[in-house]
């Protein structure tokens, strides 16, 4: 399928930045998926038995020194691989925290990394508490001016409205963004999320409380900076939300590994093919190790199979989905 924009770059250029009002997180991320051409988010999620051969040879699994280096060096060379092809990345905390505070300096490493690459970074550490907990894991991970820096934080709604109102006000003021967890792509999402209270499941209260801040913060583009979190695995669910939640990006994880496909995003997406930021961690950050890429490419080559998985995504969402529309 030929597109105008297959050969764009989408490396972001410091005379890009808007320093007005326009400049929220919200604005930035449209201007960064039309930049691109595509709503690819890479996720982060290193894995020491995954890790190309080269990462692992003669270190030791046990020296978790080593492995946190080997985290970041894998990191920095997929985001150096994938930032001329998509407009950002989600490093995954937890996989970071399992190798100690190393693994911490690592992840400070890698947002750097990729926020100098021109990348937006989503880190998903799905934080939240109450009161001045919740104000101090705003304080440190929203923004550029925050110890951690990055672009959008995950968190859980679940202790209610005034866990998430120091997320919201944190971001307002740093022109950051939050991802609320609304429908998860996990299988047991739905043991909670889907229990009926009242006419509406409980991920349908949610959605409307999330989208009610995203209308209060909208940008020009029309989108606010609290987004929603809704997992590809429920299709079906994905387009109801939508329709719900017109001034809500959504970050959609589950495509790929968990086994939604391309086309079961589709309903994410708003007409002009925006509004939803589309991840997929596995399937592209080890595809040196997948079967349509192995003998092709293998672990020698393990840079060149996250490219090439990187663009068949990129395809895929154009062809089987509205954001075919950003590329043209």
């Amino acid at each position: 399928m030929d597109h105008a924009g297959e050969n764009r770059s989408c490396e972001y250029s410091p005379a890009m930045n808007d320093t007005s009002a326009a400049n929220s997180f919200a604005e930035r991320l449209t201007q960064a998926v039309r930049r691109c051409g595509n709503p690819v988010l890479v996720g982060l999620d290193p894995r020491w038995d995954s890790l190309p051969a080269s990462f692992r040879n003669g270190r030791d699994p046990a020296d978790l020194c080593g492995v946190a280096d080997a985290y970041r060096s894998f990191c920095l060379e997929i985001i150096d691989v994938v930032a001329p092809l998509v407009p950002c990345v989600k490093p995954q905390a937890a996989f970071f925290e399992d190798v100690g505070p190393e693994g911490m300096r690592a992840l400070a490493d890698v947002v750097a990394h990729a926020r100098q690459r021109g990348l937006l970074v989503i880190l998903d550490g799905k934080r939240n508490d109450i009161g001045s907990t919740a104000s101090a894991y705003a304080s440190a991970y929203l923004g550029e001016s925050s110890p951690w820096g990055a672009d959008a934080l995950t968190v859980s709604p679940y202790l209610g409205d005034d866990s998430l109102s120091p997320f919201v006000q944190v971001a307002r003021e740093r022109a950051a963004g939050v991802f609320v967890l609304v429908k998860t792509s996990n299988p047991g999402g739905g043991l909670f999320q889907d229990l009926r209270a009242g006419e509406l499941r409980v991920f349908e209260h949610v959605a409307a409380y999330v989208e009610r801040l995203a209308f209060e913060t909208a940008a020009p583009c029309g989108y606010g900076a609290v987004g929603a979190v809704a997992g590809a695995t429920y299709p079906e669910q994905l387009c109801e939300l939508r329709s719900a939640m017109p001034h809500t990006w959504f970050l959609v994880p589950g495509v790929g590994a968990q086994g939604a496909s391309a086309r079961d995003v589709a309903g994410a997406f708003d007409a002009a093919g925006t509004g939803a930021i589309v991840n997929s961690s596995r399937a592209i950050i080890f595809a040196h190790s997948r079967k349509e890429y192995k003998t092709r490419f293998g672990d020698s080559l393990w840079q060149q199979a996250v490219e090439a998985a990187t663009r068949q995504l990129i395809e895929e969402l154009r062809s089987e989905t509205p954001a075919g529309k950003l590329a043209t």
